[in-house]
C-alpha cells in the first residue's frame, strides 16, 4: 500500500493549523428512529478526529452525506437531523451550516473561532457529488485550508468529497481512515502467514470478485452460509432444498480449481445442522453429514464436527479475514457455528496469537451476538468498501490520499 499523510504529518506541512480551516469528510449516514441516531457507532468512529483538529484551533468543517437524495434537497435527509447526536459524542456546539460551498459558508467561518465545529448540508443534495463535479470541488475546497478524510466507508466513491478534494488540498487520512487502512494492510496487503480467509453470506454471486482474488492471497479459504451449499453442490454433494445457486456450479468448480493451482485449501462442512423448514428452533432440526441430507432438509448452519475442525485450522494461522457469517445466525439455533469459530478467532487474537480482522454488517452483528467483536484486532464497519478492497479493487478514497 502506497503511503498516506495522517494527522501526524500536518505540522510538518501546514506548521501551527490554529485558525485554519480544515475540511473533514466523516460518516454521519446513521440509523435513525423518531429524529434520533439509533447506532452512534459511526459518530464515535470519527470523534477522535474532530476533537484533534479542534483542540489544535483547526476550525473544523464536517463534510458527510445522509441517505440517497439523488441531487435535491430533502428535508427528511437534512444532516441538521444529526447534529443534536453529533453534539452529544463530541461534547461540544455544532455549528448547522445550511450549504457546503459558497459565501454562506464563507459567512459561518468569519463567526466561527479557532476549535470550532461546523457541520456542512447534506452533499448528495448537489448532483456534482456523486459525479465529482471539478467545479463542486472547486468551490467547496475554496473554503478550507487542508482536507483529512475519515470516512473510509465512502472511499469506494469517487465522489466530489470523497475523491475531488483530495487533489485540490493538501490531504490527510484522519484517524479513523488511519486504524482501518493499517488494520487492512495487515490483513492483505502484506500479512503474516498463514492467512485464513472466512466468506460466507447467502449467495455465491454476491461475492466472486471476493472468491476469485483470495484464493491467490490467502492459505485457507473457509466457506460458510448459503454459499457453501454452491460448493457442496459442485462436489457433487446432494443439498436438498438448500438455498443454492445450481446455474454458478461451474464457476465454483473454476475458482476451486484456481485455489489448487495457489495452494489454497478451501474448507467445507462434512457435517451440517438441517431443518424442514426456516424457523426459529424448528422441531425438525438435526445434525448430519452431508451426504445425508434428505430432499426435503434444508441445511441452515455448519455442524459442530466441521466448526471444531475449522477451530483448529485457525490456531495453525497468524492473520485472518472474515466476512459473512457461517450459517443462518439470526435464528436460532442456527447461529452456533458462528459464534463458536468467533471466539475461536477472539481467544486466539486476545493471546496475541493471530491477527483479526472482520468486516460487512452481518459479520458485525455476528461478532457483537457472539460478545467478541472488542476482542478482534480490527473490526470495520464499512460495508461496500470492505468488500470492494477483499476483491482487491483500488479504492478511490484511499488512492487520492496516497497521491
Amino acid at each position: 500500500m502506497a503511503r498516506f499523510r495522517t494527522l501526524d504529518d500536518l505540522g510538518d506541512d501546514l506548521g501551527d493549523v490554529r485558525g485554519k480551516v480544515a475540511l473533514v469528510r466523516v460518516d454521519l449516514n446513521v440509523p435513525m428512529h423518531d429524529g434520533r441516531a439509533t447506532d452512534l457507532t459511526r459518530i464515535h468512529a470519527v470523534a477522535p478526529t474532530i476533537l484533534e483538529l479542534a483542540d489544535a484551533g483547526a476550525k473544523v468543517l464536517l463534510l458527510a452525506h445522509f441517505g440517497r437524495p439523488k441531487g435535491e434537497r430533502h428535508s427528511t435527509l437534512s444532516l441538521s437531523l444529526v447534529q443534536g447526536d453529533v453534539e452529544r459524542v463530541l461534547g461540544r456546539e455544532v455549528m448547522y451550516i445550511s450549504e457546503i460551498a459558497g459565501p454562506i459558508v464563507a459567512q459561518a467561518l468569519q463567526i466561527m473561532r479557532p476549535g470550532d465545529i461546523g457541520l456542512l448540508e447534506n452533499t448528495r443534495f448537489w448532483p456534482g457529488e456523486e459525479s465529482n463535479d471539478p467545479e463542486l470541488a472547486r468551490a467547496i475546497a475554496a473554503n478550507g485550508d487542508f482536507y483529512v478524510d475519515d470516512a473510509f466507508s465512502a472511499a469506494h466513491r469517487a465522489h466530489a468529497s470523497t475523491e475531488g478534494l483530495a487533489h485540490l488540498l493538501p490531504a490527510y487520512a484522519g484517524r479513523a481512515m488511519e486504524r482501518e487502512l493499517n488494520a487492512l494492510e495487515a490483513a492483505l496487503g502484506s500479512p503474516e502467514r498463514p492467512v485464513a480467509a472466512v466468506v460466507g453470506g447467502a449467495k455465491v454471486s454476491t461475492k466472486l470478485a471476493v472468491l476469485e482474488h483470495l484464493v491467490g492471497k490467502v492459505q485457507h479459504l473457509i466457506i460458510g452460509g448459503g454459499m457453501a451449499n454452491t460448493f457442496l453442490a459442485a462436489r457433487g454433494v446432494d443439498v436438498g432444498k438448500s438455498l443454492c445457486e445450481h446455474d454458478l456450479v461451474g464457476t465454483v468448480e473454476a475458482i476451486m480449481d484456481a485455489a489448487d493451482n495457489a495452494g489454497c485449501t478451501v474448507h467445507l462442512p462434512y457435517d451440517v445442522v438441517v431443518a424442514k423448514e426456516f424457523a426459529p428452533n424448528p422441531p425438525s432440526v438435526r445434525t448430519c453429514n452431508v451426504h445425508d441430507v434428505v430432499a426435503d432438509e434444508m441445511i441452515l448452519d455448519v455442524g459442530p464436527q466441521a466448526t471444531e475442525a475449522l477451530a483448529d485450522v485457525l490456531k495453525t494461522c497468524r492473520t485472518l479475514v472474515w466476512n459473512g457469517p457461517l450459517g443462518a445466525f439470526e435464528t436460532p439455533p442456527f447461529e452456533a457455528a458462528t459464534v463458536a469459530l468467533a471466539r475461536t478467532a477472539a481467544a486466539l487474537t486476545k493471546e496475541g496469537s493471530l491477527v483479526s480482522v472482520a468486516g460487512g454488517g452481518d459479520t458485525v452483528a455476528a461478532l457483537h451476538q457472539a460478545g467478541v467483536a472488542g476482542d478482534f484486532t480490527y473490526v470495520s464497519t464499512a460495508g461496500g468498501a470492505f468488500l470492494e478492497w477483499m476483491e482487491g479493487k483500488q479504492l478511490p478514497g484511499v488512492a487520492a490520499l496516497a497521491n
